[in-house]
This record gives C-alpha cells, structure tokens and sequence, in this order.
C-alpha cells in the first residue's frame, strides 16, 4: 500500500460526514476523490467549513465518527494518492 495522506481538521468544531441528516455522506471509504472535492465539514457555532482532499485518490479511512467533536490539527480522513 502507498503511504497516505492524513487530512487534518483546520478549526475546533463537529465533525460532519453529511451535509444534513437526510442526505447521503459526501464520500464512503473506498471513494475515489479529486483534489478540492468536498469530504466533510467542521461546523462551528452554525457555521460550516469545508473539509477538502489534498489530493487525487481513494478515501481509506475515517479517523472519527460523524458529529464527533475535533480540535485543530485531529486527524479527520485518510487518503491513497493516485
């Protein structure tokens, strides 16, 4: 396996694998994602903050559940360059 990419959370916050309850997560693991393509959000006190892939590649892992509270620098999401 190629090493990973660890996309850390850039703010204190919840962590959010959807945009609202009733819809679908924006990528499940085993996604392949482009640079830019949204992943997640951190939502602080009703705001939202996109979390985004560094690079072209397939989502590995979640290093924590939906709606888990984070702090700046946690580890959020792994991903397998291209």
């Amino acid at each position: 396996m190629a090493e990973t990419i660890t996309i850390e959370a850039p703010i204190p916050g919840v962590f959010y694998r959807r945009p609202d309850p009733d819809t679908p997560v924006f990528v499940e693991e085993g996604d392949e994602v482009e640079a830019g393509e949204k992943v997640a959000l951190i939502g602080v006190m009703k705001n939202f903050h996109d979390i985004t892939a560094d690079t072209d590649g397939v989502v590995v892992e979640f290093l924590v559940e939906n709606e888990s509270e984070v702090e700046a620098g946690d580890g959020l999401v792994t991903i397998e360059p291209n």
